[in-house]
């Protein structure tokens, strides 16, 4: 890869990511509180990065290494995928392989689709965003060349005990329709059958 797509590349991630500057408060098993500047290491604790202006996001899996911590708090990484979608299941190798901790959304629905579009421009699966840097496709050497400039690790560090979080939809699923009210006539004729979908996902 050219210096210049790895400046390009490098320059995506810092403009999406929050500022270096972070502030940590830390929560040790016993209940003490720490504030510090620096990435705390404790494997055990609860921590959390303050932003300038009070914000708070956990600083990843304690679980986890402290660098794939810094990496997964700063960029992390959503697989977007369908069912029976054979990329799909090269994408999810890929970031197991590589050892990437993420969070799969899986397209199920029309409603799904359609925020996939609008989040990533195209109905193509895989999708993955790192930060928010979105990647259409599986282009293994871009999906790398992305997780090197956010920081991951280019051999697994996850423990061996690690699982992805069980998928998830994108959309939340529509309230079901409640019943109509006695007093209302039902209507005669059946109800017809909604048209089918228009477009869909792509592979």
């Amino acid at each position: 890869m050219s210096a210049p797509l790895k400046l390009a590349i490098a320059a995506a991630l810092v403009a999406a990511a929050s500022p270096a500057w972070s502030l940590y408060k830390v929560i040790g098993p016993d209940g003490s509180i720490t504030y510090t500047d620096r990435p705390p290491a404790a494997a055990n604790a609860r921590i959390t990065s303050l932003g300038r202006n009070g914000e708070t996001t956990p600083l990843g899996d304690a679980s986890l290494p402290l660098e794939l911590r810094q990496a997964s708090a700063r960029y992390p990484v959503q697989l977007y995928t369908a069912a029976d979608c054979p990329p799909c299941d090269n994408a999810r190798a890929l970031l197991l392989q590589r050892g990437v901790p993420y969070r799969e959304r899986r397209i199920a629905s029309d409603d799904d689709t359609l925020a996939l579009e609008r989040l990533t421009g195209a109905r193509t699966v895989p999708a993955l965003t790192v930060g928010q840097q979105v990647l259409r496709g599986l282009a293994p050497a871009d999906w790398n060349s992305y997780l090197d400039a956010a920081g991951y690790p280019k051999e697994s560090k996850l423990p061996r005990s690690w699982q992805p979080p069980p998928v998830t939809p994108l959309t939340e699923a529509a309230p079901a329709r409640t019943a109509r009210p006695a007093t209302e006539p039902a209507s005669a004729s059946p109800a017809e059958a909604p048209p089918p979908a228009e477009g869909g996902f792509r592979f």
